[in-house]
């Protein structure tokens, strides 16, 4: 077997660079902006992607994009942080993939732990209500874009419509988990490979079109290199919160959220709603870290700021510290139990992604995992379909008639923007927050 390194696994993907690849520069600074603009939760944050990656820029195939959505998909974490360190990866091999999983969630954990200590300092938030209803309302047109687009490019058979229906009603209406939705999906599109292969929409030409939109090539799988990244990432994962328990001890409140929120990682597959009501569970009635309307309060910050909706385990880390201080500052207490709840958080989500990247693109290649992911990425449209109306209706209930409007003239002109007149989604989201920001102060005077 080869000897190899890790600057060996960083340069893997990108030494085989081709004309629409951006430099490393270019795409670190597209992961940053990206940090700042990810609302939305999961729906929203891959249409981003996709609209920017795939359709936009043109650094990421068609077909790579959903591989790597279904993988993720089946994986426990944030599955769109988890996508796009994985897109990060494809572009730039090891480097690519750590910058755009740390700009993933960075921003949004600076922002949620500003707002935390607003809350718990002063008991209220600043009068932003505008400005995140008009990011609310521009995500809602995003993700029926995305809805849009990616559907018509998977949906292509009765059979793959069928699927899409069947995931939307099963999550919708029979309240069915995601990952028995996914494994059903996939053991649907297995058995109609072997019985009607002719019933599955095709992935070639999607898969054809990477060489034309000069995709990285995927970088030869490497055991030793797989094993080394899986060492590495476990050491990174573990070794800190070892040191804070060893620190403060192991009945500290960091010590003890590390461990918690380290196992809460391993079991969090089908999203934040999954598992968030067994953290809620343990963080107030267990652990007696905040009060059950404390945890609503980071719920909605959660929604209302960039970045996955399990950040709101930021906010729960935070006002643990506060009450719960293991140091004499509740403010220095609360950061780093915010700190160690990201660090547990988050971590595993490379372990999951890194090591096993440069198989995730090859999938397409062996033909029973071809048409086990080609059935969920159909059941997938139909679950970011169940994403975006619930979405819309929670958000439509919460306004008054006037808001209402809003949000349904600010969702139709985001999507009119995105899908007729190519606007630009940076500038849509901007000009939705702006809208917000002028109408709400508007009603108020």
């Amino acid at each position: 077997m080869n000897q190899t390194s890790l600057p060996d696994v960083a340069d893997a993907a990108s030494s085989r660079s081709s004309p629409g690849v951006p430099d490393f520069g270019t795409a670190a600074r597209f992961w940053f902006k990206l940090g700042w603009i990810n609302f939305g939760g999961p729906a929203g944050q891959i249409a981003i992607m996709h609209d920017e990656l795939v359709d936009r820029r043109r650094w990421v195939d068609e077909a790579s994009f959903l591989h790597g959505l279904n993988y993720c998909m089946l994986l426990p974490g944030p599955e769109a942080m988890q996508l796009a360190t994985w897109l990060g990866w494809r572009l730039h091999g090891l480097r690519g993939g750590i910058v755009a999983g740390v700009c993933f969630v960075l921003p949004a954990a600076f922002i949620l732990a500003g707002l935390s200590w607003i809350y718990v300092r002063f008991g209220a938030l600043p009068a932003v209500a505008g400005v995140l209803l008009g990011l609310q309302a521009a995500v809602l047109g995003i993700i029926l874009q995305a809805v849009q687009r990616i559907g018509r490019r998977v949906l292509t058979t009765p059979f793959s419509m069928l699927l899409a229906l069947g995931a939307l009603l099963a999550i919708a209406v029979l309240g069915a988990s995601f990952p028995l939705i996914v494994l059903c999906a996939g053991l649907f599109g297995l058995l109609v490979w072997r019985v009607a292969p002719q019933w599955l929409p095709s992935m070639e030409d999607h898969a054809g079109a990477a060489a034309e939109r000069g995709v990285v090539a995927d970088a030869a799988p490497r055991l030793r290199s797989a094993l080394l990244i899986a060492v590495v990432c476990v050491a990174l994962w573990w070794l800190p919160l070892l040191a804070v328990r060893a620190w403060l001890g192991p009945d500290s409140t960091a010590s003890t959220m590390g461990m918690f929120f380290s196992k809460a990682a391993l079991v969090t597959i089908g999203g934040a709603y999954a598992v968030l009501p067994y953290v809620a569970q343990q963080a107030v009635e267990v652990h007696g870290w905040l009060q059950p309307g404390q945890m609503l309060v980071g719920l909605g910050l959660a929604e209302t700021t960039p970045g996955p909706l399990i950040m709101v385990l930021e906010f729960v880390g935070f006002v643990g510290g506060w009450t719960h201080p293991d140091l004499a500052s509740p403010l220095l207490s609360a950061l780093l139990c915010a700190a160690v709840t990201l660090w547990a958080t988050f971590l595993p989500s490379f372990l999951f992604v890194l090591p096993a990247a440069p198989w995730i693109g090859r999938m397409r290649e062996w033909p029973a995992a071809n048409a086990a992911l080609t059935g969920i990425t159909a059941a997938v449209v139909g679950v970011i379909l169940n994403l975006a109306l619930w979405f819309g209706w929670r958000l439509l209930v919460q306004q008054d008639a006037r808001g209402d409007v809003f949000v349904v003239a600010v969702a139709i002109l985001s999507w009119l923007a995105l899908s007729r007149w190519k606007v630009g989604i940076f500038r849509v989201v901007l000009a939705a927050a702006l809208a917000g920001w002028v109408v709400t102060g508007m009603w108020t005077t």
